[in-house]
């Protein structure tokens, strides 16, 4: 038993991995492997779990872009530095839309999945379809790129990019989904696009994470967890990180050749599949 919830957070940690950095919807996969393959730890656990395993994401994109997102490096020029803070400036304008929205409804959207789970989960799957329909579409239009480098990103797009990263909160909806979709219809190109994608998810989940471990110890969650418990966390949050440095390298390499149809196609693809799943009454 001890070593199947072992293996359960190695499952959860990769699962977390692929889906938080490729547009196909962390929340949608975790929500499935969960309903089948479900922890047998208490509910206090799981929260912290899911937020664990979102800052091992996280600090993937701070190792593998640590020298680009440090303004202190000494191998740097004043320009490069000034550059450097100037990102983070966009970065946060752009993290100030959806930080705002979910402190607003984060409460309302938990209780509306601990009440109406069929309902959580039709619309995870609505999600799914119609932003997969959507990036199918913006791929077959003609387009022009306007923007090819971080730094030609000015506040404006960066607020128009946050307004997209909103689209989050819908559950089904891929944070990394949104953003990449909304900036590449704003003229950024895919690479500027991702990247862009990757740097907005560290203010908005380190704050979501934060404030959400802060409660927990305040609670005294944490005083009641077995040495299991705390095995699975560290698990999760390792297994997160090291499937997340290979997810984001993929992914960077895979868009200076193809383009996001196939992602698109596989989210309405998993979208079907989740409504046959929940109208036969497998899951929910």
């Amino acid at each position: 038993m001890e070593l199947w919830e072992l293996l359960k957070a190695v499952l959860q940690g990769v699962v977390q991995g692929i889906t938080e950095w490729l547009p196909i919807s962390s929340t949608g996969h975790l929500i499935i492997v969960e309903e089948f393959i479900p922890f047998t730890r208490s509910k206090e656990f799981f929260d912290l779990f899911s937020v664990l395993i979102q800052l091992g994401s996280i600090l993937a994109v701070l190792v593998l872009y640590f020298h680009k997102l440090n303004p202190f490096s000494p191998k740097k020029t004043a320009d490069e530095k000034r550059g450097t803070w100037t990102l983070w400036g966009k970065v946060l304008i752009a993290s100030i839309p959806a930080a705002i929205a979910g402190l607003l409804i984060d409460d309302w959207l938990d209780a509306m999945e601990a009440e109406h789970k069929g309902v959580f989960l039709y619309i995870i799957a609505a999600a799914l379809i119609v932003y997969g329909i959507a990036f199918i579409v913006m791929e077959c239009m003609v387009r022009k790129t306007k923007v090819n480098d971080l730094s030609e990103i000015r506040p404006g797009l960066a607020l128009g990019i946050g307004a997209f990263q909103m689209l989050a909160l819908i559950p089904g909806t891929s944070r990394s989904g949104s953003t990449i979709l909304g900036a590449t219809a704003l003229g950024a190109s895919r690479t500027v696009a991702a990247e862009f994608s990757f740097f907005m998810a560290i203010p908005v989940m380190f704050g979501a994470s934060g404030l959400k471990l802060l409660k927990a110890a305040a609670d005294g969650v944490l005083s009641a967890f077995s040495w299991l418990d705390w095995a699975c966390l560290a698990i999760g949050f390792v297994v997160s990180f090291l499937v997340s440095v290979l997810v984001i390298r993929f992914l960077m390499d895979f868009i200076k050749k193809h383009d996001f149809k196939p992602f698109g196609w596989y989210r309405i693809a998993l979208g079907i599949v989740l409504i046959v799943l929940v109208a036969a009454g497998l899951i929910g």
